[in-house]
Order: structure tokens, then sequence, then C-alpha cells
């Protein structure tokens, strides 16, 4: 199965994506999720196939949410991968004397 999707960013909430099929654009995305998610910045096009690998996303699932509920929610990777990769002077910045 091949999809032609528009992947859109939260301008609310730093690497937090909705994908959605490009033709249906965000009419199937709930409006309590557009609420949450804000107003949709457009990021960019790609064409997903079952053969193609996404960084952060099992392909098969965001194919697999797209066709049943209308839109794929890519969240933002946990706070704690944020901190292990800080260089050690930084994460000591507030360390007492």
């Amino acid at each position: 199965m091949k999809r032609i999707c528009s992947i859109y960013k939260s301008p609310r909430k730093n690497e937090m994506y909705l994908y959605v099929d490009k033709r249906e654009a965000l009419s199937r995305v709930p409006e309590a999720l557009l609420n949450a998610f804000g107003a949709p910045q457009h990021a960019f096009d790609l064409v997903l196939t079952p053969e193609r690998q996404l960084a952060r996303e099992d392909i098969g699932k965001v194919l697999e949410n797209i066709e049943k509920q209308g839109f794929h929610l890519q969240m933002p990777p946990a706070q704690d991968e944020y901190i292990e990769h800080l260089p050690e002077e930084l994460l000591r910045m507030n360390d007492p004397l």
C-alpha cells in the first residue's frame, strides 16, 4: 500500500507531528486533537510504503492508523532522552557548591 502523506508539526510541542493522507488533509482529525495540537504547520509531504523506514515510528503502525482513523500522531521523545545526551558539565551547572 502506497500513500502520499502530509506531515504537520505542532507549534505547541516540539517534535510532535501529525501524519495524514494528503488528499484528505486534516478533515478526519478530531477537533479536540487539533485544539490540543495547535494550528498545524505543514512540514512536508512524503510517500509512505511498507518498505520505507522512518526514524522514530513504525511504518506499519503509521499506515494502519492513517487508514483506520485518518491520522497518526507522533509524540515527542521522552524528556529523559534529552537529558542523557547533554554534556556532563551542563548536567552539573545547577549542582550546589
